[in-house]
Parts: structure tokens; sequence; C-alpha cells
């Protein structure tokens, strides 16, 4: 695929970018288990990676800006903290 230039928010600036195809993500569950006895699960979903021009962290690797959107599901949760539903 080829490369689509895109500008990106980065560090308070907009710079430019080149959008990366992601080809592979694997995107597992996290589980947590709260005090309160709720279990909750969630997960990043990838929508876009960014690999931004000119940027590069301490070890010279390039600077990414990953775009992605949390997705949690409810496992387990007290009765005593649901709400009644009719």
């Amino acid at each position: 695929m080829a490369e689509r230039r895109v500008q990106i928010p980065f560090m308070g600036k907009v710079m430019d970018g080149v959008e990366v195809p992601v080809e592979e993500s694997t995107e597992r569950w996290s589980e947590i288990t709260l005090e309160d006895g709720t279990i909750i699960r969630v997960k990043q979903s990838i929508a876009s990676v960014v690999r931004v021009d000119g940027q590069y962290d301490m070890e010279g690797n390039p600077m990414y800006v990953v775009k992605s959107a949390p997705a949690v599901a409810i496992v387990h949760v007290e009765e005593k903290y649901r709400r009644k539903v009719n």
C-alpha cells in the first residue's frame, strides 16, 4: 500500500507524518478486579498509526502516534451497586 501523508497533532504542534497501515494486531482483554468486587475487562482497539516526520526518541527510534479507542466490558458487579431497571 502506498504511504499516505497526513498532518497530526504532536506535542502541541501540527506535524507532518506518514500513516503506516497495521498489518496485524493482537488486542487482548485485560481483566481487572476492583476492591468492591466488580470485575471489568478493557482493551484498546487500534484505529490508525502515524510515523511523525523528523521526530525520534532518545534511542533514535521514530516517534509514532497511535489512534485508538477503549473497549470496556462489565463482567461482574455486586447486586447492591446495580440500579433497578423496569
